[in-house]
């Protein structure tokens, strides 16, 4: 029996009491249907892997889209789902809480808030501006009764400045404004990580993994990472083997095809993990 809505928030919730999990991210409904059979117990939208799919850069999606989206995945799967949210979609602090109030009502665990612009000479967002755009989301939430799960975004290392004081401070306020889970992407030492974490505490922190990692699994939680997410890092893997394939026919080899998955293995799990018509 599919779960409720609530029951998935309170399960989502639960599962960042303690230990490590992974959020992996799909960007359609197939991807997030295949990622539930694989086992994984919540999943996470990616604004770049969706964003791609429909042919256009991160950041090009409009609000409407990107509620759409959401619908789909969350429709996809029995899966609680942490929306990345992006900065909102709105330019002041009452119009995040109207964005938000509609991505709720998607049936979303979670969402994030993060500090971007949009505006390359500024990329990253006063912290009282930041911070008045959180507590609007937080409202919202509220508001609602929904028991979604808000999370805090710091964007410094994403956006070339890698300033882990800055972050810390940003993260630091985007919790006390109330950000459930706290987020930089783009941090990857060891220092780093155990300073946000430390920072925080005991709030959880999720942690980007996007390429290849010195640490396992078993090392970031140790750290006390709670959770982690792969952003857009599986569109990219399967973006690169569509080009290697791609562009080997291009010159006229089919040796791309030789790690594809065999159709009958895709129908096989769809007939039996499939969307129903």
């Amino acid at each position: 029996m599919a779960m409720t809505t609530a029951a998935k928030r309170a399960a989502f919730r639960a599962m960042h009491d303690e230990g490590c999990f992974v959020l992996p991210n799909p960007w359609d409904a197939g991807t997030a249907r295949m990622l539930q059979g694989l086992g994984f117990k919540a999943l996470a939208t990616t604004s770049s892997g969706y964003a791609w799919s429909c042919g256009r850069p991160d950041g090009a999606s409009s609000r409407d889209e990107v509620l759409e989206h959401l619908r789909v995945i969350v429709g996809a799967t029995d899966l609680p789902v942490n929306a990345d949210f992006e900065s909102g979609y709105a330019d002041d602090a009452e119009g995040v809480a109207r964005s938000v109030r509609m991505a709720v009502e998607t049936g979303v665990a979670a969402l994030s808030i993060e500090d971007s612009s949009g505006n390359p000479s500024a990329p990253v967002r006063s912290v009282d501006e930041a911070v008045a755009r959180l507590r609007a989301a937080r409202a919202a939430i509220d508001e609602a009764r929904s028991g979604t799960l808000l999370v805090g975004r710091a964007e410094n290392f994403f956006l070339g400045r890698p300033d882990i004081d800055d972050t810390i401070a940003r993260l630091r306020a985007y919790s006390a404004a109330g950000a459930d889970c706290l987020y930089a992407p783009g941090i990857r030492t060891r220092e780093h990580i155990v300073a946000v974490v430390k920072a925080v505490a005991p709030k959880p922190v999720n942690l980007l993994v996007g390429s290849t990692s010195e640490f396992t699994m078993q090392d970031i939680a140790a750290m006390g990472v709670r959770r982690v997410s792969v952003g857009g890092a599986l569109a990219r893997a399967a973006w690169g083997g569509f080009l290697r394939a791609a562009r080997g026919l291009d010159q006229g080899r089919f040796d791309g095809f030789a790690d594809a998955t065999p159709g009958s293995e895709l129908n096989a799990f769809f007939e039996r993990n499939g969307m129903p018509r």
